[in-house]
């Protein structure tokens, strides 16, 4: 059965295979269209299986805001690997993440499998997609987490630090303010507030938020510590009691002090915002995701990746 060039470039455009594969796959088919993109389908499947144990903690943090219509506002931080910062320079990969950011928007939980169920805009499944962004890019991509937050009243701020493009970066922020007041200065406040969450690194809103784990191993360190002190029992309890509460009071975000004056509490800030504005403002959430962040990264050598290949 006969192929034609139009052929060979209708099966690249749907499988995203390159050209000569493409030819090749026509050719072992016998020019049977389907046939030809059904083994190039198993072909790049097969790929992302094998790509998919290779370290990701490069990529991009999308985050994304819309209205509900009824003076509610959501917003939505999605953090998507790549192996490499070359791929997140690539316009399909810098897509995939806005598009998946979008669609993030209006899923009902922070479930990233039910995420790559979700239908793509372009057709097919989210996780379908991501499968072929494996196979065409070259490298291992993993959508690694989400987070939603909302307001019944007010504004969610999204923020990106050193963006990329557009709502995309490698530090993804978004600042959930419930209030009445005024939404341009709302917007105001939420953007200075969230440029303090990218710089300070808050792990919680508020102090009882923190992790128990964590101020048990601050409790820990400053027993530790206070025990080499050689003082009297009552006294180590106390420089115990004082290092877990001023670990707690800079590490949760309405505790810290504010960037923008190093001074003032940032639920102060908000305190006094909510007076110039004439309606209460609460802060009620926050996400900070910060690309990469606990992933273990592989150290390699260079150069001798680059002798293997050609030797390969």
């Amino acid at each position: 059965m006969a192929y034609t060039a139009a052929d060979v470039k209708k099966l690249r455009e749907q499988t995203g295979a390159g050209m000569m594969d493409c030819k090749k796959a026509l050719d072992e088919a016998d020019g049977d269209f389907a046939a030809a993109e059904d083994a190039l389908r198993v072909k790049g499947l097969a790929a992302a299986a094998k790509k998919s144990s290779r370290t990701a903690a490069e990529g991009l943090v999308g985050v994304a805001v819309t209205s509900d219509g009824n003076g509610g506002t959501r917003g939505v931080a999605v953090e998507v690997n790549s192996e490499t910062d070359f791929v997140a320079k690539n316009d399909q990969f810098q897509d995939f993440v806005r598009n998946t950011t979008q669609v993030a928007l209006g899923a009902g939980s922070d479930d990233v499998e039910a995420l790559k169920q979700a239908a793509y805009p372009a057709g097919g499944t989210i996780g379908d997609v991501l499968t072929n962004n494996v196979a065409t890019i070259g490298e291992n991509q993993q959508i690694r987490r989400m987070k939603t937050v909302s307001v019944s009243q007010g504004v969610i701020v999204p923020y990106v630090h050193n963006a990329a493009a557009p709502n995309l970066g490698k530090i993804g922020v978004l600042v959930a303010l419930e209030s009445a007041g005024d939404k341009g200065k709302l917007e105001e406040l939420g953007k200075q507030i969230a440029m303090h969450i990218a710089a300070a690194f808050p792990l919680a809103l508020a102090a009882e938020d923190l992790d128990a784990d964590l101020i048990e191993r601050e409790r820990k360190v400053a027993g530790d510590k206070a025990a080499e002190s050689g003082k009297p029992a009552e006294v180590q309890a106390k420089m115990i009691d004082g290092a877990v509460a001023k670990f707690a009071k800079e590490n949760a975000l309405l505790s810290q002090l504010f960037v923008m004056d190093n001074k003032t509490p940032v639920a102060q800030v908000v305190e006094q915002a909510g007076k110039d504005v004439g309606a209460k403002i609460v802060l009620t959430d926050y996400v900070r995701f910060q690309l990469g962040e606990g992933i273990e990264k592989e150290e390699s050598d260079f150069a001798a990746e680059v002798a293997a290949a050609v030797a390969g």
